[in-house]
């Protein structure tokens, strides 16, 4: 699961179930926070031998931000300041060190889940935004320790190539 739009899709994910249960005012902030972070970050010129920090750190913000829809009081415009923030970082961060530049138009705007997420929160629906923050969180777990365990085969570079 490295390269490609699709690690800073499931962080852009998690930010999005999470400002569903932003207040609209803050939910805008947040999106557009995400936004200039992750495009700003996208462009810079990273080393390769940071590649496994930031994807640890990538699938550790997923975590952290899919959590935070299990939260049980509101979310203020500094905390969702500060999450959108820490998604844009580390989304930009991934589309720096592996992704194309195509990517960022596949994975920035799958934050905007937030919207559907936001009218099935106000409908008190929001179990199903919860169960797919959680299925986030599992997988986040996974990719994370994916790397950390023997090497998979087609994960890393073996002999062959």
């Amino acid at each position: 699961m490295r390269g490609g739009a699709l690690t800073p899709a499931l962080l852009a994910a998690a930010l999005g179930f999470a400002l569903s249960y932003a207040p609209a005012r803050a939910r805008l902030w947040g999106v557009a926070i995400f936004g200039l972070a992750a495009l700003g970050v996208s462009f810079a010129k990273l080393s390769p031998s940071t590649t496994d920090g930031i994807f640890l750190a990538c699938w550790a913000s997923i975590l952290i931000t899919a959590a935070t829809v299990h939260l049980p009081r509101g979310r203020t415009l500094v905390a969702i300041a500060l999450l959108s923030l820490n998604a844009g970082v580390w989304t930009g961060a991934v589309l720096a060190a592996t992704g194309k530049p195509i990517d960022r138009l596949i994975a920035l705007p799958v934050v905007l889940l937030c919207l559907p997420g936001a009218w099935l929160v106000s409908r008190r629906w929001g179990l199903g935004v919860k169960v797919l923050a959680s299925w986030l969180v599992a997988v986040a777990i996974l990719g994370a320790s994916l790397p950390l365990l023997t090497p998979t085969p087609g994960y890393v570079a073996d002999h062959m190539e």
